[in-house]
């Protein structure tokens, strides 16, 4: 099918922030004034969510304020594809390559925390269509078979629940021509709407007691005044006097300036189709409705909505020259046209279907492909960052580090390796755009010739800039 007759009635918004029959919660008001707070937290995102829901749950009693630049659910959080992950370092491969000491507690705490995501949803009464059926990742040429073979040894090694699948077997779970093997992850993601689990985590916040401030970005973060040991965030028409503060913007501007070095801001495209009928739902089989990832260095990662549309997206990682965030980068009508190309090529049973959202998205990228922490302002100021798209799961694994951060006191959390240490800096620009391209371009050259990474790639690999996807 051409690819510009599907994406022809295609909305430029998300699809979680456009469907019928839900209804998307009124704003709460700006903040105006002066308040003041035991813990004060930045950015109405997942990691924010969580780390404000926690501080309450652990203590009822803490005073606790979330501020929000614009709507919670407005950026990565309500525009990402809705794997909820076990994983804390970006899958298997890139943990053994960061942490290969602590990797097995690593993955012990990840599976802890799904499942305490799940329990979270189940106690609040989130509805979000949380269904824990797994991710599969599949191999479309013979290296990406080897390396779901290696992973699946990794696994074994660690007491994961992956099972791997030959080429029949895998078609039987999803059929699509191309695939040659598979790695199925049973228990170790769960697929969910993350607008509506934000939603639905901002309402559990409120009814906490969290005040929430929506459209009240901080322009700033600064020491009170004095010897009141608290730190001042001023937004546009007022400020907050807090004693800690938990910073989870992500990818946008940072109040604190040594997080430029660290962060990325790449844009992932997404697209999602109308809903299947059921004939060709059939054709493609999918009844155990896994989150599905491939296995190149550029890869696509896609799944099924709760009304059965395909939601599909990846591939492209676009970097802007100097870091440009803009909304008008949300659209980008090469890569759609590249991704509906590649959708019909995975599933040629499923000419005809048609796209009814496109939508684009920054996330915060760091070089070794997994969240960092780390504290500022003599201990009082905490920060995450860095989830490089895989944050719906880990995010809330970044609020309870943030808050054990703030504590003060050694924690299981705070004596990872993972939580010590920083990822490598970025180079400045012209450095940075241009390191970007050249392991774009290699990236590519390697998928290209049976995986095999050239000098620049082993060079990164080196230096721990390790770039696999």
């Amino acid at each position: 099918m051409d690819a510009a007759r599907a994406l022809a009635g295609a909305r430029p918004i998300p699809f979680w922030l456009d469907q019928a029959d839900v209804r998307r919660p009124e704003p709460q008001p700006a903040l105006a004034g002066r308040e003041i707070a035991e813990l004060a937290v930045v950015g109405g995102g997942f990691t924010g969510l969580w780390t404000a829901l926690q501080a309450k749950e652990a203590d009822p009693g803490r005073d606790v304020v979330l501020l929000e630049g614009r709507r919670v659910a407005w950026a990565g959080t309500g525009r990402n594809g809705g794997f909820c992950s076990a994983s804390l370092t970006h899958g298997l491969a890139n943990g053994h390559d960061r942490f290969p000491a602590e990797l097995g507690e690593l993955e012990r705490l990840g599976r802890r925390n799904l499942d305490e995501i799940q329990q979270t949803i189940s106690r609040h009464g989130i509805d979000c269509d949380f269904v824990r059926s797994g991710e599969l990742a599949v191999a479309t040429q013979p290296w990406q078979a080897e390396s779901l073979r290696e992973t699946a040894a990794l696994g074994a090694r660690l007491g994961g629940s992956l099972r791997l699948l030959a080429a029949d077997a895998v078609r039987a779970e999803v059929n699509s021509p191309g695939y040659l093997a598979g790695l199925w992850d049973t228990a170790g993601c769960a697929t969910v709407d993350p607008a509506r689990l934000a939603w639905g985590l901002r309402q559990a916040c409120l009814d906490a007691g969290v005040r929430i401030y929506e459209h009240t970005p901080v322009l700033a973060v600064s020491e009170e005044p004095g010897k009141s040991g608290k730190l001042a965030l001023t937004a546009r028409d007022g400020q907050i006097s807090a004693r800690r503060v938990a910073l989870a913007t992500g990818a946008f501007s940072p109040l604190l300036r040594r997080l430029q070095y660290y962060l990325l801001p790449v844009y992932d495209y997404v697209l999602v189709t109308e809903p299947l009928t059921a004939g060709q739902l059939a054709s493609i089989g999918w009844q155990h409705r896994q989150g599905v990832g491939d296995s190149a260095n550029q890869f696509h990662y896609y799944r099924l909505t709760a009304d059965n549309r395909i939601l599909w997206g990846g591939y492209d990682a676009i970097y802007y020259y100097g870091g440009n965030i803009s909304a008008a980068q949300d659209q980008r009508p090469a890569t759609f046209g590249r991704l509906a190309s590649h959708f019909f090529a995975t599933f040629p049973q499923l000419e005809g279907v048609s796209f009814t959202h496109k939508w684009g998205g920054v996330i915060d990228t760091c070089s070794r492909f997994c969240a960092f922490f780390g504290t500022a302002r003599a201990g009082r100021l905490a920060y995450a960052a860095g989830y490089t798209g895989l944050g719906v799961g880990a995010s809330r694994f970044g609020g309870r580090v943030l808050l054990d951060l703030l504590g003060g006191a050694p924690t299981e959390l705070t004596e990872l390796e993972m939580v010590r240490t920083k990822p490598v800096p970025f180079p400045p620009e012209p450095l940075r755009s241009a390191g970007v391209q050249l392991t774009r371009w290699s990236l590519a050259r390697a998928d290209e010739h049976e995986g095999r990474r050239n000098v620049w790639l082993r060079a990164l690999d080196r230096a721990g800039l390790g770039f696999d996807s």
